[in-house]
């Protein structure tokens, strides 16, 4: 499908705050500029490729590469519309791409590129608050039942189940667990900075049940003589794939059909369990590694059901009348 015209005159500004361009300089050169700053911020290597991927698709909109002169807030605008109706890309979607080059074109103007504040004028659309998918206690008991843990494969991915729910940690932050920061003692896992999403360091506590399946997985993996937690059968690092599509196997074993079975499943039911189960959402948001609440809330979403549950638990009348 082709993209739609845009109907507009190039280079008519529609921004506000205007000041004086220092340079004359491509979307591309500023595009370099912005990632030798961003690459200074020890992003993970993830974020920096969606970084070039996002640009990509931003100049198989436009067509050519404009310069700083003429490119106007008309272009983003356009880009949105064209994912959202041309594409029928997922609002969600969109978003990611729309922070990204709010991003690029904030730097662009601070740094004195682009005359005016563009990146002021093109915002996230509203998307569905959907709730996310969180297992039941019956469906993670069904799961556990499928796995063999005779195996060392099996016992392995026991415990990564254990340490997925009782931390809440990203995948990402599960495969770069090393053992010597697994302190049974204290009942914490220390999370180095450059294997989390933020770059900073946290501690995750575990609970008793995980410390002794971790006591003995870490007696069992002694021999491999590798720092990382989690190895394959033969000693090495496993990767995100590895994790994610032996889950997904065993969510079809354990006929788990209505819902995804993957690592950030159970980071959403760590966090909604840790709620119902009295955890405060302070602490839950220092366990999920969250710089602010609005994401530790979309994680705490309850169904119906769950309402129903903690109302009958809480309900204002049970505290005057008794239950």
């Amino acid at each position: 499908m082709q993209k739609t015209v845009r109907k507009y005159k190039r280079g008519e500004s529609t921004g506000r705050n205007t000041k004086k361009i220092l340079d004359a300089l491509t979307l591309d050169e500023m595009f370099d500029k912005f990632m030798t700053f961003k690459k200074t911020e020890a992003l993970a290597p993830r974020t920096i490729r969606e970084y070039y991927i996002h640009f990509d698709y931003l100049k198989e909109f436009l067509g050519n590469d404009l310069t700083n002169e003429i490119v106007t807030l008309e272009d983003f605008r356009g880009y949105i519309g064209y994912m959202l109706h041309d594409k029928e890309l997922s609002p969600m979607t969109v978003n990611i791409r729309i922070r990204t080059m709010r991003a690029f074109i904030r730097f662009c103007y601070t740094e004195g590129y682009i005359g005016t504040p563009i990146h002021e004028n093109f915002k996230p659309v509203k998307a569905p608050e959907d709730t996310l998918e969180s297992f039941t206690p019956m469906e993670i008991k069904k799961l556990l039942t499928v796995i063999d843990e005779t195996m060392y494969t099996g016992f392995r991915d026991k415990v990564i189940v254990f340490v997925l729910l009782d931390t809440m940690v990203r995948i990402s932050e599960l495969v770069a667990m090393k053992r010597c920061n697994v302190d049974l003692k204290n009942g914490v896992i220390k999370l180095e900075a450059m294997g989390t999403k933020t770059r900073k360091a946290r501690e995750v506590p575990i609970s008793t049940k995980t410390s002794k399946l971790l006591k003995e997985y870490l007696q069992e993996t002694e021999d491999f003589g590798d720092e990382h937690l989690f190895l394959t059968y033969d000693g090495h690092l496993m990767n995100h794939a590895t994790v994610r599509i032996n889950l997904r196997d065993y969510g079809r074993k354990a006929e788990i059909n209505n819902k995804r079975v993957s690592p950030h499943t159970f980071r959403h039911t760590g966090a909604l369990f840790y709620i119902m189960n009295g955890g405060d959402p302070f602490s839950l948001q220092k366990i999920l590694g969250h710089s602010d609440m609005s994401m530790t809330r979309k994680y705490i979403q309850m169904t119906d059901t769950d309402v129903r549950r903690q109302h009958n638990s809480f309900s204002p009348i049970n505290s005057i009348f008794g239950k």
